[in-house]
């Protein structure tokens, strides 16, 4: 089954069964209309994670030298923008996390753009993701984790990053990444 369709059909399955059951109705039917306007207008999107930054103000420096910062990884997703440059997609990331393990996450993000120059070139904005993640220390069994995310970008190239916050030596991460969308 290809990698867009397991997506979508996920992505779809959760808003459905969250709009029926009643949970955060006005809430998914938004999200839910969004993914339907993400699979009949969408671009492809290759996502390069970069790097995985540990606020040095809450992670002793033990922690600090044991920790993997660089992200490498690829993932792959479909995405687009609204009439008000709005972007929204839907996607798939395997990176090396802290621990040099692999972790996934998957999901959907939303980010409202600020743009200028000539034909709304350059943005910049604010968002989120929600998603799944899958981690080694949690025998890769899917977890929630909805993140707040800002991004840069210029014509089909974003620079993004996700806050996972946290506590003392745990959590705290700024997740860097790249996208290009074609």
């Amino acid at each position: 089954m290809k990698l867009r369709t397991i997506l979508l059909t996920t992505a779809l399955s959760l808003a459905t069964y969250t709009a029926e059951a009643g949970i955060l109705s006005d809430w998914t039917s938004f999200i839910w209309e969004d993914i339907k306007d993400i699979r009949c207008h969408h671009k492809y999107d290759v996502y390069i994670p970069l790097y995985e930054w540990h606020n040095r103000l809450t992670y002793d420096k033990e922690h600090i030298d044991k920790y993997n910062e660089n992200a490498w990884g690829a993932g792959f997703g479909i995405s687009h923008y609204n009439q008000e440059n709005t972007w929204s997609g839907i996607y798939a990331m395997a990176f090396k996390d802290s621990n040099s393990y692999v972790e996934t996450y998957f999901g959907y993000a939303r980010q409202w753009n600020w743009t200028a120059g000539d034909n709304n070139q350059w943005r910049a904005g604010v968002g989120y993701a929600l998603g799944l993640t899958q981690r080694h220390e949690y025998s890769y069994i899917p977890v929630p984790l909805p993140l707040p995310m800002f991004g840069v970008g210029y014509r089909a190239f974003d620079l993004r990053a996700a806050y996972v916050p946290g506590v003392k030596n745990d959590g705290n991460v700024l997740f860097i990444f790249s996208s290009f969308s074609f």
